[in-house]
This record gives structure tokens, sequence and C-alpha cells, in this order.
């Protein structure tokens, strides 16, 4: 073959006179590749010397920190949402570039990740922390492969992760927060814990948002570090309101602009709303929580009074089952109930539901979710 493609260069290779020569093409592309073989094959067949012609036009093989930063500018910032960016800035800064750094791009192997991984382990670096070092740097890897500046990619391992655990509220405590709390903090609360929404989402819900007319709550927008931008599965999902959630949202309808914030206008503050909370916590006699431990408690609730891990999935936006399905150990009865289906005295026929359409949806969703949060 007389020309081919290495490393995302084009190269020509043939033979004269016995001899062989192997030249990288000026123009890096087919038809150039092509042109600069004819030329090649002139100057032999004229007993011109082609040896002295510089190889200016060979690839030099980035070093990770070098390949990053081109990265994280050509794609890091125009694919990823705000925190995402921010989020890879520091990895990339604070732990891949000091131990990667100046290793040529295509000498990195599999044994420096598990070097990586056990200095980071031994560190102090919890499994999830790591692996999350650990899937910035695949992605990297495999920009590198795709931009056919390397062949391949050293294999990458995740470390496992044991099942985390998380924090709820019981239905005394909630109502014990909920007392000891006024004004918007309360309003907050309550919201939270009726409709599961990451906090990001709740700071960053509008009066457009709000349907008091047919009891629906549309999601589509978050607040992170700062930024409004897509929620964090970038997927719009609606969820059913009732008397109490509806009350609230009433009592603040407005024609525009956030429906939680300060006088000026502006989203709250995320440390600010974080003291109110665990004033109101100290206030009720509770262990100081997060925001997140509202939408834990939301989706602890469900599960506990027999809701559907899919139709929990939906509310909870998870873009991955195996997320919702860190709650499921709450339910025992739940097995028994599936287990008892396949007793000869509750068989029935099997069915297949046709035409299920997005009205249908919704009814399944308003319906299994009702006792659960129907105030």
């Amino acid at each position: 073959m007389s020309i081919y493609k290495r490393n995302g260069r084009y190269w020509i290779n043939i033979s004269f006179n016995k001899r062989r020569y192997r030249k990288p093409s000026p123009e890096n592309s087919s038809a150039g590749a092509k042109a600069y073989e004819l030329v090649l094959r002139q100057k032999l067949s004229r007993g011109e010397s082609v040896s002295q012609e510089p190889d200016k036009e060979v690839v030099k093989m980035p070093t990770f920190k070098e390949f990053s930063q081109k990265w994280f500018e050509v794609y890091v910032k125009t694919n990823n949402k705000h925190s995402e960016i921010l989020n890879k800035e520091s990895l990339l800064r604070a732990h891949l570039n000091p131990f990667f750094g100046e290793k040529k791009l295509d000498k990195i192997t599999a044994l420096d990740i598990e070097s990586y991984k056990s200095s980071k382990s031994l560190s102090g670096q919890s499994p999830k922390s790591v692996n999350n070092h650990l899937i910035v740097l695949n992605k990297c890897f495999n920009s590198a492969k795709d931009w056919e500046i390397i062949k391949k990619s050293p294999k990458i391992k995740l470390l496992k992760v044991p099942p985390q655990s998380f924090d709820f509220l019981t239905s005394e405590e909630c109502e014990a927060l909920i007392e000891n709390s006024d004004g918007m903090l309360r309003d907050l609360i309550i919201i939270a814990l009726k409709t599961g929404l990451r906090f990001g989402e709740l700071i960053a819900l509008e009066h457009k948002n709000v349907n008091l007319q047919d009891k629906i709550l549309t999601v589509h927008q978050s607040i992170s570090r700062g930024k409004l931008g897509s929620t964090k599965s970038n997927k719009i999902r609606y969820i059913p309101l009732f008397d109490e959630t509806s009350a609230v949202f009433a009592e603040r309808k407005g024609d525009k602009g956030f429906i939680f914030s300060l006088d000026n206008k502006e989203p709250l503050n995320p440390p600010l709303c974080l003291r109110w909370l665990h004033k109101a916590c100290d206030k009720a006699g509770l262990r100081k929580i997060g925001w997140h431990t509202l939408r834990h408690t939301f989706a602890s609730h469900l599960v506990q009074r027999g809701v559907s891990i899919v139709v929990i999935q939906s509310l909870l936006g998870h873009a991955d089952v195996k997320t919702t399905m860190r709650y499921s150990h709450l339910s025992d009865d739940s097995k028994r109930e599936a287990i008892k289906v396949l007793n000869k005295n509750n068989c029935h026929n099997a069915v297949t539901i046709s035409n299920f359409d997005n009205n249908n949806y919704l009814n399944v969703i308003s319906s299994q979710t009702e006792i659960a949060v129907k105030d």
C-alpha cells in the first residue's frame, strides 16, 4: 500500500530501485497524499534526492497536560453544562494533571491507571470520588482516539462502590420541621417534601411552570453554582399537585420571574437557605439535614407506601432506574406481594396495554402517587 494513515497523518510508502521511501504528506488529506506521491515518484525518476526534505509535518505526540488543555477548551466548554465544566476543570487541575500531566498521551498504560487509583485511595479519596476522576479521564482518552491522536486508549476499570447510605425524615419529623418554620422557608420545605425536587430545581421554579388549573408542575430547569440551566438529566418532567402544594403556589402567584426569591428578584442563595433549614432543625429538635434529605424523604415515603419504582424514577427525574433502586429495600412488603401473584389462587391472564399515550401516563403517575403525596 503506497498511501496509509497513522496517528491521524497520511504517509507515503513507495519503493524505487530496491529502496523504500516513507514520507509524511505535507497536506494531510487523501487527495494531498496522492498528489505528493506523484511528486516523489517524478523526483526519483529524474534522479533527484528526496531524503533531504524536512519531515516538519510529523505529528508530535502531546503530553496528557497539553492534550487535556485542548480537550477542555474544544470539547468540554462546548458540550457540557456550566456545573460540569467547573467540575472537570477542578478534577484536571487538582488531580489528573499533577499525576499524568508530563507523560506522553500514548505512553499512559493500564498500569499507570491502576497506580493512580491506588494513590488516590491511599490519600483518603472515596471509591465514588475516584470513579468520578476515572470517568473524566476515560472521556478525555476517548476524544483523543476519536480525533485520531492515539490509536487506542488504556483500559480503565472503575472501583467497586458499596451501596450508598442516605438519611430521610419520618412523617412525624416532617410535621415537626414544617411546624417550626414559617414564611418562605416553610413553603420551600413543603414543596421539597411533596414533589421531590432537587434544591437547584426548587429555586429555579418560575411562575410559568405552575398550572393550578390542571394541578401540574413543570420541571425543566435548575440553578447550579449560580447559573440557570437544564435539569440534571436534561429532561422535562411533570409533577402532580395536590391541596397543600397548590395552596403554596396559589399564595405566591405571580406573572413572571422566580417563585422563590428575595426582594431583588434574584435566585435564592443556597448557603443562606441551608442556614435557614438548620435553624428550623434546631428549633424542631432534629438533627441538622441538607435539602437533599427532603428529596430522599419524598422517595422513601413513596416506596414505603408501595408506589412503583418506575413511577418514582419518573417523578425524581433519574436517568437510570439503578439510582432509584437504592430506595427499594425500604419496601419489604412489595417483595411479598410480588411473590404472592404466583400463588395459583391469585393468578390472572396476562394482558398488554396498547395505546399508552401521555395522558394515560400522567393518570398512572397521579393514581399511584395520590396516597403518598396527597395532603
